[in-house]
């Protein structure tokens, strides 16, 4: 036990320092994008006015509601203090919206997508592996080749080739946005959540196909492994039953799979991003590029910060099984101790 505590403590001591150094490049970052988002947001408050010491006084008040008149390492503590007590600031192109209150309307979109399209390219992708694996033929040298090369293309780009030829060549889907543009959310609508499921199945589909490739080169080579393993020879040797012999090879073989799935799980928010802009869907991605686009300093930090929480979050959770599950963790950092 105390070689594992002694591991657990090296590993939070490591993603303590890495969560730092990642708070302070997702501040200085986004203020590193040339240009004055302040001086648009006024520009757009003031039109028609031609006071132009009544233009610099609105300019001056904008800066010191978002703390821009300060030296960047006060902003910086300010910042840290604020993340401390649940606030993001206030959206620059969205004023006065709460950056947490557009993240937290994104982020359930995000979710949507990402957790049953994961999970569901998991299944079908340990499957084909496992198939491919014991049974071989058209599994193996079918499909296995065709999801491996469809997960070879980055999701953004599958998403655009399946924009062009399944929503605007043959017009089988929808290609952008999260619901139909003439419609407000109304989750008590059962016409808005038929739209939401109509547009909601291009992305999907495209999440899957990638996911599937992964997963199921994984698979195939644990299960080829196993089934090569001393015990299957020695059990097919003494004549057990080879459904009972192929459960335990599959079984073993799954292990290292559902980390897999775990990671996938914990870092969702971050993965993927680039292909929900290509169909406008209205989750984290989409929200991010709309803050870069408008000089969005609180948005984009806010989003950066999300995905750099949870993809830290699931590596140290990927961590803590790791240690729990492989006795030579606790083992080495004994010895080290």
């Amino acid at each position: 036990m105390s070689g594992y505590l002694k591991y657990l403590g090296k590993k939070f001591g490591w993603y303590l320092v890495t969560l730092f150094v990642a708070v302070l490049l997702n501040f200085l970052l986004p203020r590193l994008i040339p240009g004055n988002p302040v001086a648009n947001l006024v520009a757009n408050a003031t039109t028609g006015m031609t006071d132009a010491q009544a233009i610099k006084r609105i300019y001056d008040a904008y800066m010191v509601e978002f703390g821009l008149d300060k030296p960047i390492w006060q902003q910086f503590f300010i910042y840290i203090g604020k993340l401390f007590q649940g606030d993001m600031g206030k959206s620059f192109n969205q004023y006065p919206r709460e950056v947490s209150e557009i993240i937290a309307t994104a982020v359930p979109w995000t979710l949507r997508l990402q957790i049953p399209a994961i999970i569901t390219g998991w299944f079908l992708g340990n499957a084909l592996g496992a198939l491919a694996a014991y049974r071989k033929g058209i599994f193996d040298r079918v499909f296995f080749p065709f999801f491996l090369f469809i997960s070879a293309i980055p999701a953004f780009g599958l998403g655009i080739v399946l924009v062009h030829f399944l929503a605007n060549t043959l017009h089988l889907f929808p290609g952008r946005l999260g619901y139909a543009f003439d419609m407000l959310i109304n989750w008590k609508n059962p016409a808005f959540i038929l739209s939401m499921l109509n547009h909601y199945r291009l992305p999907f589909l495209t999440m899957v196909l990638v996911a599937i490739g992964g997963q199921s080169l994984g698979m195939r080579e644990m299960s080829i492994y196993e089934l090569n393993a001393d015990y299957v020879k020695y059990s097919r040797l003494l004549g057990i039953k080879d459904s009972r012999i192929v459960w335990y090879v599959f079984r073993n073989a799954m292990l290292p799979q559902i980390t897999g799935l775990a990671l996938s799980l914990g870092t969702m928010i971050g993965g993927n991003l680039i292909a929900e802009i290509v169909f406008s869907y209205p989750g984290i991605g989409t929200t991010m590029l709309l803050g870069i686009s408008s000089q969005d300093f609180p948005l984009i930090s806010g989003c950066t910060l999300i995905v750099t929480v949870t993809v830290l979050a699931a590596n140290f959770l990927v961590d803590i099984v790791c240690g729990i599950i492989d006795p030579r963790i606790r083992l080495t950092q004994q010895e080290e101790g």
